[in-house]
């Protein structure tokens, strides 16, 4: 026979003495009472942490040793337990990579649409991107000069892990000689190292030429046998004679703009990812902010002069200005135009910008001493890339942190923030991209998503139809608990515990399980009024899913709306940890203690007529 509660017996965990309860399974059961009376102890320290820790116990040695042992609870034995999941008050996630989107899984599906239906724009131009013919890839080889250098590289593996020895066999059968390994060349038969848990790209060397008269008909031949082994893609690596370094150009016959050329791999979910250095942007590294110095830090005082002090990391605590600093900055000055005992602010921004940021020919320094001067010759790349180079450079805690109180965070200069590259942000639905969309409150981007299907094509609207419907269910738990205001790019780590904490309630409703204990901690806190209603039918809705819920509450609307309620007291810390009434609504109010005569109305704290004042003066009025 199925167990339809959960009991606990001699729970004494912290300053619960020695209790006793029985807790209806599969529903919503609010835990109230005076603060400190042992609310928490008995939902999260007695029966979360040992539904807890008997699932860890469940799980193999292998996976135990990586998630730690986990002390038993102070109490004799609980019957009934389900598998428990906790839903506090901590933040979601301390990492800056973490969004409200990453967070509920919404930005995973959002990949898959935009992959599946979105349409490539040049990042160039704004072309829609098109697929390229193997007449157009062989106009733009006829069109080098002559003694360009070219090889022609058919991709077999991008970026993917494992050691792929059965390929490079492949390779070697089908005659080729050399494949290009994470850009270096090898001969098949070399002994190859790759790192199986480790990403490689994998390019057969199909030919080698250079660009002459009656060479084109062989690189016809050599591309066409490329395109077919790289499944429609090829690489060209060109070294034109003017060129120091061979460059790589990728041309493809799915993905191409007609106007500039620019070619583009097939749209994969792994290209929208910030997390994957395959979408990231390589400037921000896909954090979308960057922490550099800053010359309002680095220079506060514009009144002061150039090369007397105003640079802070220049100077010495005693005031005096480092090395040969001075010297420099004359001859920047020297060559842009500007005196460099002026003060900051009469510097013209040509100026400015020269110290800033440097000068691309090397500088003329004057060092003067007791027997004459001294000229040399240097190149000046600006005091924000020496400042950047010394903490690069130093091993010292203490240099690094007296650098960082010049240096503040800023939005990626060339992502704006956005924190993916140019092309991926160049693919759009509805004229939209993936980072306007997650820039959009959650209430106007259920507006925007609710309707999409029916505006879709019929291929793309079978394609896309049922990833649009689980953004729209998992906005729609967003909207229900309250957060239609966050915006799905808002970082993890900005939420307020009271959001985070709403946030994985959303969560844990799409997810869709059922016969799990839920346990809140004060899921009303920080939420308005207006939206409390709410709050209760996501927990009503958690609990219709087959759940056991758990609350710890002081919320008086919520504990109207619970099937059982429990009240700990009578007091705090020792003179609490005992059920003092305990029930289903009905029964509950007719006890003449504790929370059920506040309920019933019989007590109340009045609202006072008069506000204390403070002891001290108070800065703002008191109404």
């Amino acid at each position: 026979m199925p167990q339809d509660k959960i009991v606990v017996v001699g729970a004494r965990e912290n300053n619960l003495q020695n209790l006793t309860v029985e807790i209806p399974r599969d529903k919503l059961v609010v835990i109230t009472g005076l603060s400190g009376s042992g609310k928490s102890s008995l939902a999260f320290d007695t029966i979360y942490a040992e539904g807890q820790r008997r699932y860890v116990e469940s799980l193999s040695a292998y996976a135990r040793q990586f998630l730690g042992q986990m002390d038993k609870p102070d109490v004799d034995h609980i019957d009934g337990l389900s598998p428990a999941v906790s839903i506090d008050q901590k933040s979601t996630s301390k990492n800056p990579r973490s969004t409200v989107g990453t967070v509920t899984e919404i930005y995973d599906y959002l990949r898959i649409l935009f992959a599946r239906i979105g349409t490539p724009h040049c990042p160039n131009d704004g072309t829609p991107i098109e697929r390229q013919s193997i007449d157009q890839i062989l106009d733009i080889v006829k069109g080098l000069p002559e003694g360009t250098k070219l090889q022609i590289l058919a991709p077999l593996v991008q970026g993917r892990k494992g050691e792929y020895k059965s390929v490079l066999q492949e390779v070697n059968r089908a005659g080729f000689v050399r494949v290009r390994v994470d850009g270096v060349m090898y001969e098949v038969t070399d002994d190859i190292p790759m790192d199986r848990y480790k990403q490689h790209t994998i390019e057969v060397v199909v030919d080698r030429l250079v660009m002459k008269d009656g060479v084109e008909r062989r690189a016809a031949d050599s591309i066409e046998a490329a395109l077919k082994m790289g499944k429609g893609l090829v690489n060209l690596n060109l070294q034109r004679p003017e060129d120091k370094e061979p460059a790589d150009t990728l041309f493809s016959e799915h993905l191409s703009c007609p106007l500039c050329g620019f070619s583009m791999s097939e749209l994969e979910p792994r290209l929208f990812s910030f997390n994957s250095p395959y979408g990231a942007c390589p400037e921000c590294t896909g954090l979308g902010t960057k922490t550099e110095f800053d010359p309002d830090l680095v220079c506060p005082d514009r009144r002061k002069p150039l090369r007397q002090g105003a640079i802070l990391p220049f100077v010495y605590k005693s005031g005096e200005v480092k090395e040969w600093w001075p010297e420099l900055l004359d001859a920047v000055g020297l060559v842009v135009g500007f005196d460099a005992h002026d003060p900051v602010e009469k510097i013209p921004d040509e100026g400015l910008k020269a110290v800033w940021n440097g000068l691309p020919e090397p500088v003329t320094v004057v060092l003067k001493h007791a027997r004459g001067e001294r000229k040399f010759q240097t190149q000046w790349d600006g005091v924000l890339a020496s400042l950047r180079k010394k903490y690069d450079s130093t091993t010292s805690e203490w240099v690094k942190r007296d650098l960082e109180q010049y240096m503040s965070t800023k939005p990626c200069p060339v992502c704006a923030g956005q924190r993916l590259k140019p092309e991926t942000l160049g693919v759009t639905i509805q004229g939209r991209s993936i980072a306007d969309l997650t820039r959009l409150p959650v209430d106007e981007a259920l507006a925007f998503f609710q309707p999409l299907a029916q505006t879709l094509d019929d291929r793309r609207r079978a394609i896309g139809e049922r990833a649009i419907r689980e953004i729209v269910e998992r906005l729609r738990f967003l909207a229900d608990v309250g957060l239609t205001y966050l915006t799905l790019d808002r970082s993890a780590r900005t939420l307020a515990g009271g959001e985070a904490q709403r946030i994985r309630l959303a969560t844990q409703i799409g997810s869709g399980l059922m016969g799990c204990l839920y346990v809140l901690d004060e899921p009303s806190i920080g939420l308005h009024q207006r939206d409390n209603r709410k709050l209760i039918d996501t927990l009503i809705r958690l609990r219709d899913l087959g759940n056991t819920v758990l609350v710890v509450e002081h919320d008086e609307e919520t504990m109207l709306a619970a099937d059982w309620l429990i009240d700990l007291g009578p007091g705090a810390g020792e003179h609490g940890g005992v059920i003092i009434n305990q029930g289903p609504l009905e029964e509950f109010l007719k006890c003449g203690v504790g929370t059920a005569r506040y309920l019933r109305g019989d007590d109340q704290i009045p609202i006072p007529r008069e506000r204390r004042r403070p002891a001290t003066k108070c800065p703002l009025p008191i109404p």
